[in-house]
């Protein structure tokens, strides 16, 4: 029992310094007045597919960035360079997850106040990303039409932890032959009132409307940032 005991303790003050990071990474996103999304899914859910096209969208009319974790290989990072100026990639090895340490270190030289948009994409792992607080504002859970409706059922502590929950590679809906109205009581379930977005990157159906969503996002951010400006005591 004492190694148990043990293990929880360590676990427990990983998380505390991590949270203690995490609040201060937030507080200089808001203070710069930087949208940041993180997005997790399993691996192959098409959140690289996805991010490159949202940058590429997005990149038209706004400052954008993204920070992609893997456990090897900086292909995703490669990958998003076409559609975004800034992209760096966090190499992981073991660890199943990015941690906000690892997000304040890839920022290192970054001026965030000169960006509009910075996504970060998590580790493809749905269990270990819950635990671990990065910063953002928006936290995006990714699951493809393939992976089954009962996913969020099996996984429901990062849909309970997650903002909003995107299902991808809808294209392929008809050929797994998708139960939408399953799928979307199982989100339902494990968490009420979820908003949830269908999105296909290939055709780019629901696309746009994903884009004004995130778009709303930075609005509603810097109106609130003016508001305690304002408010503030001189």
């Amino acid at each position: 029992m004492t190694g148990v005991t043990r293990l929880v303790e360590v676990r427990q003050n990983l998380l505390k310094q991590n949270d203690i990071v995490a609040r201060a990474l937030r507080a200089r996103f808001e203070e710069a007045g930087v949208f940041v999304a993180s997005l997790v899914s399993s691996p192959g859910s098409g959140k690289t597919a996805l991010l490159e096209r949202v940058l590429a969208e997005l990149g038209a009319r706004w400052r954008v960035a993204a920070v992609v974790g893997d456990l090897a290989t900086e292909n995703d990072a490669t990958r998003l360079a076409r559609a975004a100026r800034l992209v760096r990639q966090i190499t992981t090895g073991t660890t199943c997850h990015l941690e906000a340490a690892m997000v304040e270190r890839a920022l290192d030289g970054w001026e965030l106040g000169s960006l509009d948009f910075l996504f970060v994409e998590n580790v493809g792992n749905l269990v270990c990303p819950a635990s671990y607080d990065l910063g953002e504002r928006l936290r995006l859970v990714l699951m493809s039409v393939t992976e089954g409706e009962d996913k969020p059922l099996k996984y429901p502590t990062i849909f309970n932890s997650a903002d909003a929950a995107v299902i991808t590679k809808v294209d392929l809906a008809a050929a797994v032959e998708i139960d939408w109205t399953t799928l979307d009581a199982n989100i339902q379930a494990v968490r009420p009132g979820m908003r949830t977005f269908r999105v296909s990157s290939k055709s780019g159906e629901g696309i746009p409307d994903f884009i004004r969503f995130l778009e709303q996002g930075l609005h509603d951010q810097r109106a609130a940032r003016r508001s305690q400006a304002r408010s503030a005591p001189t």
